[in-house]
């Protein structure tokens, strides 16, 4: 068995139940992958009042992973979907922390904003294997500084699908970022294995107020086209 099979576990297995995939809804049929891409916004305003049930979440969040590339088809993104007691948990967590670190005077807007992330349906844990990518530093020495680096892109790949695929339902998120100071005590919290590094957290929901208009830099600044 070559290395890749034993480390994604691609022994023969009995075959699994084939999931049908999420259907969007009838006014997202018609969007672009770009139409798409625009209506995924960061949106603070969120709240629990979704058509979806949490069974249908998990399946996009898994699909939506799933389909994220990544450097030599490594998939190593992991992801820990949280929801209800489990979601406030997570969010309790992460305010503890928060306590511990940020000052009296200050914590208050702290609060309030953790608990507006509490008022969500549901978070998606993003985290990376470290085994896969010391595996594949071992296999291929030759690339072996770039592994890190590419996990870090396939990451933000797949954090940047789940987003999306959460917009095109009409479901609102924003990613967040509370690593490392909240590692330990998630590990313990959820049984993540040691070799996960926790990278970032998607908290979404009813979208309950849109967010405000996007502004972008000059062109010119930004891309260069030659022929």
């Amino acid at each position: 068995m070559s290395f890749l099979a034993k480390l994604f576990g691609l022994e023969k297995k009995s075959a699994p139940v084939e999931q049908k995939p999420v259907t969007p809804t009838p006014h997202d049929k018609s969007l672009s992958f770009l139409e798409v891409m625009e209506k995924r916004r960061s949106i603070y305003a969120i709240g629990r009042n979704l058509k979806q049930t949490p069974a249908e979440i998990e399946q996009l969040i898994q699909q939506a992973v799933k389909a994220s590339p990544s450097a030599f088809n490594s998939q190593s993104s992991r992801a820990v979907i949280l929801f209800g007691q489990a979601h406030q948990q997570f969010w309790t967590i992460v305010l503890d922390a928060l306590r511990k670190i940020v000052p009296s005077d200050a914590f208050s807007a702290t609060e309030q904003k953790i608990q507006s992330f509490i008022a969500g349906t549901g978070t998606v844990l993003f985290y990376e294997d470290k085994n896969v990518v010391k595996g594949l530093q071992e296999q291929f020495a030759l690339y072996a500084e770039n592994f890190p680096v590419w996990s870090e892109h396939a990451t933000a790949i797949a954090q940047f699908a789940v987003w999306s695929a959460l917009a095109e339902q009409n479901i609102g998120a924003s990613l967040q970022h509370y690593n490392p100071i909240v590692d330990q005590d998630v590990a313990t919290a959820f049984q993540v294995p040691e070799n996960w590094k926790l990278r970032a957290q998607l908290v979404f929901g009813s979208i309950e107020s849109e967010a405000g208009e996007k502004s972008f830099i000059n062109d010119a600044t930004r891309f260069k086209t030659f022929n």
